[in-house]
């Protein structure tokens, strides 16, 4: 089974030094966001769509994420409470979301480098993902072409549904010390119901890609779109 280890925002994360070096040794294969200032809010109603710019609150945001394999759901979590108190000196919250979606969309990642600017595409969840509402097949299949299509041209990089959050936790450390809350979360707001790696050449070729995509839940979509960390090396 696959997992999505999520670094919530706070403590620091939307500062422009974060991530610490000692982070980025500790969790090596974990994708970091920039400062939400970055980046922006797309919303698609019936009057299409409206764009707004960051920052946002920090409860609302996430940090980073990793994406982890694991037996079952208690692994993952036993996983999620080593979390390094290199980060914050242990006083974050670390969510684990179960991968995959119910119509049975098909995560992905070509591990391919980004060239250009790397952006993270955050579909925010909505009542009906959280009631496992299922997405008609119809509209997986267009999801899954696209996602080839994105693959093909070298646009996309990456991308994974994830399961609503009842069949998830959060791991709250105080001082390193771990407490585990099982989901579901009540602020909607704040949950993602899967993410996609993009790369660019312009926030507004950025910009393109989400208002083109068939997103699965609707009419009404939001999605988040942040500026991936790459190291000075880069």
């Amino acid at each position: 089974m696959h997992f999505m280890v999520i670094r919530r925002a706070g403590n620091g994360s939307e500062s422009p030094a974060f991530p610490p070096p000692p982070l980025l040794d500790a969790v090596p294969a974990a994708r970091w966001l920039l400062p939400s200032d970055r980046g922006a809010r797309l919303a698609k109603s019936a009057a299409g769509w409206t764009i707004r710019d960051g920052p946002f609150p920090a409860g609302e945001l996430i940090a980073g994420f990793t994406i982890i394999e694991a037996a079952s759901k208690a692994a993952a979590l036993a996983w999620a409470q080593q979390w390094p108190v290199a980060d914050g000196e242990g006083n974050v919250v670390i969510e684990v979301r179960e991968a995959g979606c119910s119509g049975g969309c098909a995560g992905f990642d070509t591990e391919a480098e980004a060239q250009l600017t790397p952006y993270l595409v955050l579909l925010k969840s909505n009542r009906d993902h959280e009631e496992d509402v299922p997405v008609p097949p119809a509209v997986i299949d267009r999801m899954m072409q696209r996602n080839r299509e994105g693959v093909a041209a070298g646009i996309v990089l990456a991308g994974e549904g994830l399961q609503p959050s009842a069949k998830g936790a959060r791991v709250k450390f105080d001082k390193g010390r771990p407490t585990v809350v099982d989901g579901p979360f009540t602020e909607i707001k704040e949950l993602i119901a899967g993410f996609w790696l993009i790369q660019a050449a312009t926030r507004q070729q950025a910009y393109d890609w989400v208002m083109d995509y068939p997103y699965p839940l609707g009419p009404d979509v939001e999605i988040e779109l942040r500026e991936v960390y790459r190291s000075a090396a880069r």
